[in-house]
């Protein structure tokens, strides 16, 4: 009976070591998976993570690019906004001295029939009526600051050079008196207006006047 017990013994104890071989093995062999888990999850993360400090370093990158296109675009926008108001600002001035230009040259004819008419009066001996004269005279002073106000020049200077930029030579009279080729009379005067010729002198130009020997 004692055998019998202790070869049940012997045979549970053989049992409890294989059990608790199998048990470490398994055990080495979850430590070896969670290992090799660990070590798995370790170079995923650090694949995910280079993944990201690299799509990281191109957001990055991007920004900056969209940052100096952004740059480039105001920089433009200004630049155009620039010109869009140089140019409005030169159409709005060109526009003004048409319109100034159109004005005076209407103007230029009643000034010069009001010269024509003092010019007339004065040469009639007879029948002088001072009041009319001075009334002529008036008017036309009054026109003359008006359009001076607006940067008109009068070109009526004798005894000057002669010069076609300013001048209209319409006769050529000699003179003992002025050097050739200078301005002997005005016609008719010219304007200017902001430094461009309107309408040119009309003047009669000098010569030299040639000595008769005989």
């Amino acid at each position: 009976m004692k055998n019998n017990q202790s070869s049940i013994d012997i045979k549970k104890n053989n049992i409890e070591k294989k059990d608790d071989k199998n048990i470490k093995e398994k055990n080495c062999k979850n430590i070896k998976k969670n290992e090799n888990v660990k070590k798995h999850d370790i170079e995923y993360f650090k694949e995910k993570n280079n993944k990201y400090k690299f799509k990281i370093i191109e957001l990055k990158k991007q920004l900056k690019e969209n940052e100096n296109n952004i740059w480039d675009l105001k920089l433009r926008s200004q630049s155009e906004i620039e010109n869009i108001r140089r140019r409005t600002l030169l159409d709005i001035e060109k526009a003004y001295k048409f319109s100034l230009e159109k004005f005076i040259n209407e103007l230029l004819p009643v000034i010069d029939n009001l010269e024509r008419a003092i010019d007339l009066k004065k040469k009639q001996k007879n029948n002088i009526d001072l009041s009319i004269i001075e009334g002529i005279e008036l008017t036309l002073k009054s026109l003359l600051v008006l359009i001076k106000k607006f940067g008109v020049s009068i070109i009526d200077e004798i005894n000057i050079p002669f010069d076609p930029t300013q001048h209209q030579a319409m006769s050529i009279i000699e003179s003992d008196v002025i050097k050739e080729n200078y301005i002997l009379k005005i016609l008719q005067k010219g304007y200017f207006l902001n430094m461009r010729l309107l309408r040119p002198a009309m003047v009669i130009v000098s010569k030299t006047k040639k000595i008769n020997n005989n």
